[in-house]
């Protein structure tokens, strides 16, 4: 119990126990996200949004504390998915045809929906790796400022190349490329150009550049694999990012293009079908992340079994790369690449993004490295290891519970009983 000065009024005693009240969560068990072991009976006091102390057993609450009883779940950070897209949601061929009839605010209400679905999964952090008319910014800064429920958003500023993954005018007729071609702000094709559309991210407020370092699945266009960035083109994103103090994320699914930018500095390669094994010692020797994306595989491998579900133009690579990326992620961590978990979310359902630790798993990774790579290295690859990632003293309170072991059954993750963003509890 806290003791104050008699000299204080009523009113002033009940405003200083305010002020001094904290959460106390009673966890049976913690998984921390630094430690490969699980500390059993914990209680992790939360004061505001950051958490003040974590200790064995199950601390006593004082005169104004909040008490949060989760002595039969399993309590971890805030989960992190360094891939997503949170302003949209595949739903077929249909869905290639929305920027017709879909205005940007009607975009970005309905993100609204995708961005509480996946706080409520379990995901306090994301990192948007892309979308039209910086939506992913202000979706950012919207829940920033707590105008809408979601995750807390790195968010990217693309760059591309003419016809490659990213240029929204691939399939379209030519009148349409032309008129529409002004429109296509991130397409560069020369250093100079890339030099010019980098600045004018950072000018947006990106938190990093993704580039399409080749052809994707999902584009109207032929190649799922072509480099799509001459060397220089690519050294020239990396060092104008990094005046910049941006990082650099490329999709990649093609050797080449993924060797062009490992060589060039990208902080992580995202996809990563057709890696080879030279590639893979690239990324050793450079420190690359790898961010699988597996969930987006099997989803767009699943689906291109369905006749008319995607553009004609779209569905050979889909069934090609699509179930690929599982045995390439198998293969990258049994080399000891550094993994950060990561969907492409948007491809597959918000809200499922859970599922990639059972493909994760599935695939050999155990299930605490798994964890992991959702939490401690999801924070090193934004550089936000000070304030994100594990439960340490003077982090951001981000927390996460299940009921049972995911050490035993992974699949528990995607059954989130408990979610706290900062201090705040947004599902109990």
């Amino acid at each position: 119990m806290r003791f104050f000065s008699t000299a204080l009024t009523g009113a002033a005693l009940f405003a200083a126990t305010l002020a001094s009240a904290k959460t106390l969560v009673h966890a049976g068990s913690l998984i921390d996200g630094r430690s490969d072991t699980v500390r059993k009976n914990v209680t992790i006091v939360i004061d505001g949004e950051r958490f003040a102390s974590i200790a064995d057993g199950f601390t006593a609450a004082s005169e104004g504390d909040t008490v949060i009883d989760l002595k039969n779940a399993t309590v971890l950070p805030g989960l992190m998915d360094m891939h997503v897209h949170i302003t949209g949601e595949q739903s077929g061929a249909a869905g290639y045809a929305e920027g017709f009839y879909m205005n940007p605010a009607d975009v970005a209400l309905r993100a609204t929906t995708y961005a509480k679905k996946t706080l409520l999964a379990g995901f306090t952090t994301v990192r948007d790796c892309g979308a039209g008319e910086n939506l992913n910014i202000a979706m950012r800064n919207a829940t920033a400022k707590g105008w809408i429920i979601g995750p807390r958003i790195f968010a990217a500023g693309s760059v591309s190349t003419t016809g490659g993954h990213g240029d929204g005018t691939n399939g379209l007729n030519n009148k349409l490329q032309h008129l529409l071609s002004e429109e296509q702000t991130g397409i560069a094709n020369s250093p100079d150009e890339i030099r010019r559309v980098v600045r004018q991210r950072y000018k947006d407020g990106a938190d990093l550049i993704k580039i399409a370092a080749t052809g994707g699945v999902l584009s109207l266009a032929k190649s799922g694999q072509a480099p799509l960035f001459t060397e220089d083109e690519v050294k020239a994103v990396v060092t104008t990012a990094k005046d910049y103090g941006l990082k650099v994320a490329a999709h990649a699914h093609g050797d080449e293009g993924m060797q062009r930018a490992i060589k060039a500095g990208v902080a992580s390669i995202e996809h990563g079908t057709y890696m080879s094994d030279e590639t893979i010692a690239l990324m050793k020797q450079h420190g690359t992340y790898y961010v699988p994306t597996i969930s987006a595989g099997r989803f767009v491998a699943e689906k291109s079994k369905i006749d008319g579900y995607f553009p004609t133009i779209v569905r050979p690579k889909a069934a090609a790369i699509g179930p690929l990326i599982q045995a390439t992620f198998q293969k990258a961590y049994a080399a000891g690449v550094k993994i950060a978990f990561g969907t492409d979310q948007g491809v597959a359902p918000h809200g499922d993004n859970a599922k990639e630790f059972i493909y994760m798993v599935e695939a050999g990774m155990p299930p605490m490295k798994a964890i992991q790579s959702a939490t401690l290295e999801g924070a090193k690859l934004l550089d936000a290891e000070k304030d994100l990632g594990t439960v340490e003293k003077g982090k951001y309170a981000d927390l996460v519970a299940v009921v049972g072991d995911p050490l035993a059954d992974i699949s528990l993750l995607t059954k989130i009983t408990f979610v706290m963003k900062a201090g705040t509890v947004y599902k109990q």
